[in-house]
């Protein structure tokens, strides 16, 4: 009888073990801070460089880069002298943490540099109906009639600088709420990232470009 005791409580240990193994860690997702990260971001570093010709202002892609308050951001404006630690994880700051993380990353500057150059193409794009903006903030053609093979190669490459702010992104807020970066936690995070930044997207856009709304729904706006 002892034995079949001692037999059913290590079963039962064994499950409890196995149990905690498989519990993954929540991560905390800022939604508003990371659309008030993004929104910053193309004002200070895709708005400005889109109303000028390709190639005439660049910005130095293999340093961090430092942002000196720009009238269009308020996230870069009097930005804090003292420790974050007194105010950590207030949602109000998460917005300009994730911002100025992002903004040292040269893999993301490249990439809003990449896409100054291709915003005139790509406006004009989308003002003819060609390409619409899906609901996870990436370009697809819509009517390849209208479109060459180059557009169609300067779409994948815009997609490719897209998804580089997205996973950086998706990276920062690991890094702001204090989890280690893994597969899973970038998981639990990736889809929600790409979400919100079409979601800005969908607010810059011009009436009359196509958007795919999050149910799937395609609409002009």
């Amino acid at each position: 009888m002892q034995v079949k005791y001692i037999k059913w409580l290590l079963t039962g240990m064994c499950a409890l073990l196995a149990a905690c193994a498989v519990i993954t860690v929540n991560v905390y997702f800022p939604e508003k801070a990371v659309k008030e990260a993004y929104k910053s971001l193309d004002d200070v570093l895709l708005k400005n460089g889109a109303q000028k010709e390709p190639g005439t202002e660049k910005q130095p892609a293999a340093e961090p880069v430092t942002i000196d308050g720009k009238p269009q951001s308020n996230l870069f404006n009097g930005l804090p002298d003292v420790s974050f630690c007194a105010v950590a994880h207030a949602a109000e700051n998460y917005a300009d943490d994730l911002a100025i993380e992002l903004a040292s990353m040269p893999e993301v500057i490249k990439a809003y540099e990449d896409m100054n150059k291709r915003a005139p193409r790509l406006n004009a794009l989308f003002d003819s109906a060609a390409v619409g903006l899906t609901s996870q903030g990436l370009i697809t053609v819509r009517d390849r009639t209208k479109v060459t093979a180059q557009d169609e190669g300067l779409v994948n490459l815009e997609n490719q600088s897209r998804k580089v702010v997205v996973n950086s992104m998706a990276k920062a807020i690991l890094k702001i709420t204090k989890v280690e970066e893994s597969k899973g936690a970038l998981g639990q995070v990736l889809g929600k990232a790409a979400a919100t930044y079409a979601e800005t997207r969908r607010e810059a856009a011009k009436p009359g470009w196509w958007l795919q709304l999050p149910n799937g729904r395609w609409i002009q706006k």
